[in-house]
């Protein structure tokens, strides 16, 4: 019984890579740092800000998800731009993405002390898209099914724009603009990067003076597969301490009648808490689970992070536990 459930799994995981392969890998506690989502957000805490993920999606399965994700942003110009860079690494199965990017970000100021912000932002970088053959099922081939590794870098670009104040923030942004048009088809297995479109919300809701409260939503969509709609609630106690989670499903907001008409949407859940040891330091932690038809078949997922911000006496840090 054990073994055919470990084959089912195997099965739905292959199927899973097949037709989504060319998605942008998906962290949990974005919320926490939207560079990785909108490079508008680059300089919003206004500090020299690093940040790392990890995440190891449904474990005990052989060539399930591993992505890493690093990223540092600060200020220049009195605050009124913000730069970040941010490397990252996607292994789904057989196939590994890694990328590259340097993001700017002009930021208006939208009242005197500059704690309420437009932000327009841009990105621009390399992305190098690989597959080995010789994890590929050789029993059964394809055709031009590579035997051993294949590679390409192609150029991209990412865009979007990003409001914040101390209670609420919204943005909306894309990327793939550019490695969408890079012809890739001499690799074949290679999925060409499709455009990512993300919007995203949220607010701080203060209970009193020890208890405040973060909804926020994440949607998320490549008019190819099924949209992506992310809930996220959060509980912050006295400054130290983020408990809370998400809710992630699929959602219809227009036709898409090329997919699969029986297609089931995949439903999780995320639990994730977040503590601050001090003002300079989080370290957080996510746990996924599947709470659709593929529970029982798929391994939960394991997210950490770590930020820590280098703080400057007599400097104002802006909110920088609300997003």
């Amino acid at each position: 019984m054990k073994k055919t459930i470990l084959l089912l799994a195997s099965f739905l995981l292959l199927t899973f890579l097949n037709a989504s392969a060319q998605q942008d890998a998906q962290y949990s506690q974005y919320m926490f740092n939207g560079i990785y989502v909108n490079p508008a957000y680059a300089g919003y805490k206004e500090v020299l800000n690093l940040h790392s993920f990890y995440r190891t999606q449904w474990t005990g399965i052989n060539g399930a998800p591993k992505s890493m994700a690093l990223a540092v942003d600060g200020i220049a110009n009195d605050g009124n731009v913000g730069l970040a860079l941010q490397v990252a690494s996607d292994k789904l199965g057989a196939q590994t993405n890694l990328s590259v990017y340097g993001n700017y970000a002009y930021r208006i100021r939208m009242n005197d002390d500059g704690s309420s912000r437009l932000a327009l932002g841009l990105g621009v970088g390399m992305v190098n898209l690989a597959i080995d053959g010789s994890l590929l099922n050789p029993n059964n081939p394809e055709i031009n099914q590579p035997i051993g590794s294949q590679s390409t870098i192609v150029p991209d670009a990412r865009a979007g724009v990003y409001f914040a104040n101390d209670q609420f923030y919204a943005g909306f942004s894309a990327d793939n603009l550019i490695a969408q048009y890079v012809n890739i088809d001499r690799y074949a297995f290679i999925p060409q990067p499709k455009p990512h479109y993300y919007l995203t919300a949220g607010a701080l809701v203060p209970l009193n003076e020890d208890f405040q409260i973060k909804p926020s939503f994440l949607l998320k969509d490549d008019r190819g597969g099924p949209t992506s709609l992310d809930l996220n609630a959060f509980l912050m106690i006295k400054d130290v301490l983020w408990v809370g989670g998400s809710y992630r499903t699929g959602v219809k907001l227009y036709d898409k009648s090329y997919l699969q008409k029986d297609l089931t949407p995949r439903n999780s859940a995320v639990a994730a808490i977040q503590i601050f040891p001090s003002e300079k330091f989080r370290i957080g932690y996510a746990y996924d689970f599947s709470v659709g038809p593929l529970q029982g078949y798929s391994g939960g997922t394991h997210e950490i992070s770590i930020a820590f911000s280098f703080i400057r006496q007599n400097i104002r840090l802006a909110t920088p536990r609300v997003f």
